[in-house]
């Protein structure tokens, strides 16, 4: 397990300069490899970020999700997914969705591997369309953390 006792001084500034400057949390696992010689797992990357208190962007894998009414009322259907940089408490990973007709939601895997999925509004059942594009870029983020 990688520990934050293993950065210099120097290195933990220019991680804070990275994610100053935007960088996703896959990326400055990436650039930990590349540029540090640092061969560091998801996981260790977001031990060190939270370790260092370092704030990232929130929402910018993917889509962005719309956050206020007039961009919901634009919304022009088809289904947007993005990934939380830093998933929610207990979860592997978390996001959110917008389906076709506009209506939101929560995503989540659990750490036995559980999907759920928590719609704003209560009794929302997303189409079998909507359920099988939303799969499908759900997917591709999760093999974007593979790579």
């Amino acid at each position: 397990m990688f520990s934050t006792k293993q950065l210099s001084e120097e290195q933990i500034a220019t991680i804070k300069s990275w994610a100053a400057a935007g960088a996703r949390l896959p990326d400055i696992q990436l650039k930990m490899h590349e540029e540090m010689n640092l061969p560091i797992t998801y996981m260790d990357t977001r031990f060190v970020i939270l370790d260092l208190g370092i704030e990232l962007a929130k929402d910018d894998v993917a889509v962005e999700v719309p956050d206020d009414l007039a961009q919901e009322e634009s919304h022009t259907g088809g289904v947007q997914v993005t990934m939380d940089d830093m998933p929610l408490s207990g979860m592997i990973v978390s996001g959110k969705a917008v389906f076709s007709d506009g209506e939101r939601a929560i995503w989540t895997i659990d750490q036995n591997g559980q999907p759920g999925l928590e719609p704003e509004t209560a009794a929302y059942d997303p189409t079998e369309e909507d359920i099988v594009e939303f799969q499908k870029q759900l997917r591709a983020l999760i093999q974007s953390l593979r790579e």
